[in-house]
């Protein structure tokens, strides 16, 4: 590596590729990083091919491959478990996402949408009841979803 004067930039030898078409093809620098492109390229490729026959011949005879056999069994239990923390973690998330939109949606008034700060019972902006969350006519008492302007059951304006 000591000849290569971009060293081993990794995804970043993705970059400076890009670059490399930007710059001057005859500099003596810009041949420098396209050939350590290609050969980064044709080294990647053979790690793949390597990778494909050692999947193939596995398949064919694990027997042959005890020890690694049971390195793979390891960190397939790992990727298990680090699978079941994701989801997990996930879970967690959508579930944080919903209090929150639910915290939300109890300070938003049913009737013109303003949310308003926590611990009031009525919106500041209207003076509608909050936290039924739905809106509830007047007229028939049928539950409308909040932003709703006409009642769905009998037609009445909702709100203001």
């Amino acid at each position: 590596m000591a000849d290569n004067p971009f060293g081993d930039l990794g995804a970043l030898g993705g970059l400076m590729k890009g670059f490399s078409g930007l710059m001057p093809q005859d500099d003596p620098q810009v041949k420098l990083m396209n050939a350590q492109n290609q050969l980064n390229d044709l080294k990647e490729q053979e790690a793949t091919t390597y990778t494909e026959i050692g999947k193939q011949a596995f398949a064919q005879n694990p027997d042959a491959f005890p020890a690694q056999a049971d390195k793979l069994r390891l960190i397939q239990a790992n990727i298990a478990e680090a699978q079941a923390a994701l989801d997990q973690q996930n879970q967690a998330n959508k579930a944080a996402e919903t209090a929150a939109k639910d915290a939300t949606a109890a300070l938003t008034c049913p009737s013109c949408g303003n949310v308003n700060p926590e611990g009031v019972k009525f919106c500041q902006e209207c003076g509608a009841k909050l936290g039924s969350g739905k809106l509830v006519c007047p007229g028939c008492g049928e539950e409308n979803p909040p932003g709703t302007r006409f009642c769905g059951g009998c037609g009445q304006k909702l709100g203001d």
